[in-house]
């Protein structure tokens, strides 16, 4: 099977998946205490004003109703309005997408640029030393909770040492801190992969052959071990890099970064229904797509890789 048809296929797979998901997002927010109405109408609202509201907002029809009238809005390109700014919902959530998609990038590429060559370094000499110390990092990298790095952060570099902005967006300098805390636990994933992956290859027979020609230790590990070993790490990143996507809730909440993880938080304080969805929707459509990408890939990193 070439690879464009194995990607249609797949493709074709994604349809009930994303159906799964709108039901399931539907349902879950229907599911929280609170009315949107009463968000919307006020402190002190009558009831006869939260009737108004709620008549005016849809929300008086039955949950049959609202999910069939959002879902064939979905098909049309209309994925409704905010509840509370009464904004058209996907060019909102689009416009903190890319804010979100900014920083993950920028995030993922930190992880990789520092995990990969740790793994490496740990697998060359097992349970040495420094493997030892380098796994025990990474394990504390995994263990971390986001928002603590966040806060930590943000105290020494913007409080005490006065370097960088502790919140906001819109320089260069703004992507630092919270770039480091989205892709610190990105970190020891990928190292604690990359060790493992490279110690696995290492013990291959065709890497046996080329230590016994003579080659130097570090040509086998980068020339002949590392490609083949890079396949399940190439899985981990794209994993990553949509959990980066969806989970970055608490990074954007604690650096006030405009991207979609705080618009969802604050919606879901506000009981923004219609907001809360579309975004959701968008990330787990993220997931889909990034799955498909890394895929793909493996046939770049590894041409004897064949899709069944």
């Amino acid at each position: 099977m070439t690879l464009t048809s194995y990607l249609l296929r797949r493709l074709l797979g994604v349809v009930p998946v994303l159906i799964g998901l709108a039901i399931l997002v539907f349902l879950m927010l229907r599911l929280v205490p609170g009315d949107p109405a009463v968000t919307v109408a006020g402190i002190g609202a009558s009831n006869a004003d939260i009737e108004t509201v709620r008549t005016q907002l849809g929300l008086d029809r039955s949950m049959g109703a609202q999910f069939i009238s959002w879902t064939s809005g979905l098909l049309q390109g209309d994925w409704g309005r905010s509840i509370v700014s009464r904004d058209p919902v996907l060019p909102l959530i689009t416009s903190r997408f890319w804010s979100t998609l900014q920083l993950s990038l920028v995030g993922m590429l930190f992880a990789v640029a520092v995990a990969v060559p740790l793994g490496v370094s740990a697998a060359m000499k097992p349970n040495s030393a420094r493997d030892v110390g380098l796994t025990a990092f990474a394990l504390l990298g995994v263990s971390a909770p986001v928002f603590w790095i966040g806060l930590l952060l943000q105290l020494l570099f913007a409080v005490v040492l006065g370097w960088l902005p502790a919140t906001g967006s819109g320089t260069p300098w703004h992507f630092i801190l919270p770039a480091i805390t989205i892709g610190g636990n990105s970190i020891g994933v990928i190292t604690r992969m990359t060790r493992s992956s490279l110690l696995e290859t290492l013990n291959q027979d065709f890497v046996r052959t080329a230590r016994a020609k003579g080659v130097p230790a570090l040509s086998v590990v980068y020339r002949h071990a590392l490609r083949p070993a890079l396949i399940p790490v190439v899985t981990i990143i794209g994993l990553q890099f949509a959990y980066l996507m969806g989970g970055a809730v608490l990074t954007e909440t604690v650096f006030s970064w405009p991207g979609i993880g705080k618009l969802i938080a604050d919606s879901i304080f506000r009981r923004d229904f219609p907001v809360v969805q579309g975004a959701i929707l968008l990330i787990g459509a993220v997931f889909v797509f990034v799955n498909l990408l890394t895929d793909a890939a493996y046939s770049l990193i590894d041409p004897r890789v064949r899709f069944d």
